[in-house]
């Protein structure tokens, strides 16, 4: 059977990319099936994700361009006696957009983008809905739009709820500029919502016009457990979304732990917004959440979730995410689906 070495982006961050390793091999199991035999190989002081597959076929390859990391594919064609031989393979592009619409924002505690990038596809592989079109992405705690981005870049229509007015503010700023100096056909614009003749918050909206087709953001201010107020019937393909760590990032929220409480730990928010986020799922969506799991175990967040009618993902790669982020943050993702 043929084997591909994959060399990986070098990650901006060092913690991440010293962390990546495991992370984007588990990765590449859940989201590429095909691919067997999967380990971290070192040649000539270069570090690679080998793989063993049958000759890979043009979606398979697309499966292997979209993995979060995926920078060249190479087939190892050395010979027995010991030479090495790489023989290079060309990857199609996998974004509908350039990969700059997610790596030029730069702010103090962004999430990293190819972790990112990461959750959102372990949680689409889970999803086992057939497509219709494009999936539906929600994040319910979007920040200044990391995920949304994500999803756009890759093909998807993006929808979020951020309860910070000035990264609302910001995200919808970003987006304008970005739409109109890169020349892409697009309307964009924000307007108030109202309720009962009040004004309570804003949405921004834009639609995206791409040789694939049309491609839509929509986004509220407000908060994450109004969400399903917010979108109404509107159900998601995916919700992806990235929890507070409990810890300052140097960047005030509005978005409070528990109900009427200031509290940055994830275990009172998720406790009253996941049976929220669960209700806006489509049957046969996935959930996927990144945590702290300093501040919440990953058995509790998972009986959480299956106590809202989802089924949590266990077992193999789906438990090889946990990392260390700084000393303060152990960041684990898990993912669950709504049969």
């Amino acid at each position: 059977m043929p084997r591909y070495l994959m060399l990986r982006t070098p990650s901006a961050n060092r913690v991440y990319a010293g962390e990546s390793g495991p992370l984007t091999a588990a990765e590449l199991e859940i989201t590429a099936p095909f691919a067997t035999v999967i380990a971290e190989e070192t040649l000539a002081g270069v570090g690679y994700l080998s793989f063993d597959a049958p000759e890979l076929n043009e979606g398979q390859l697309h499966a292997v361009a979209r993995q979060s990391a995926a920078f060249a594919l190479f087939a190892d064609e050395s010979q027995p006696e010991g030479s090495a031989m790489l023989r290079p393979v060309a990857l199609p592009q996998p974004f509908l957009l350039d990969d700059d619409l997610v790596t030029m924002p730069k702010y103090q505690g962004k999430t990293n983008e190819q972790f990112t990038h990461l959750l959102l596809g372990v949680t689409l592989a889970a999803v086992t809905r057939e497509p219709t079109g494009p999936r539906q992405v929600l994040d319910p705690l979007a920040g200044r739009g990391t995920t949304l981005s994500t999803a756009l870049m890759l093909g998807h229509d993006a929808y979020g709820v951020e309860g910070d007015a000035k990264a609302f503010e910001l995200m919808a700023s970003f987006y304008k500029t970005y739409l109109r100096r890169g020349r892409i056909k697009h309307t964009a614009d924000v307007k108030p919502v109202r309720r009962e003749g009040k004004t309570v918050g804003k949405r921004f909206d834009a639609e995206i016009t791409t040789a694939e087709g049309k491609r839509v953001i929509t986004a509220f201010t407000g908060d994450t457990r109004d969400s399903a107020a917010l979108f109404g019937k509107k159900r998601f393909d995916a919700i992806v979304a990235d929890a507070p760590y409990g810890v300052a990032h140097g960047a005030a929220t509005d978005v409070r732990g528990v109900s009427g409480k200031r509290d940055r730990s994830p275990a009172g928010l998720l406790k009253e917004a996941i049976p929220v986020w669960a209700g806006q799922l489509m049957h046969g969506g996935a959930l996927g959440l990144s945590w702290n799991t300093f501040g919440l175990a990953r058995e509790d967040l998972a009986a959480l979730l299956a106590a809202n009618g989802l089924t949590v993902q266990e077992g193999g790669p789906w438990e090889r995410f946990a990392h260390r982020v700084d000393s303060a943050i152990k960041r684990d993702l898990i993912v669950a689906v709504m049969p």
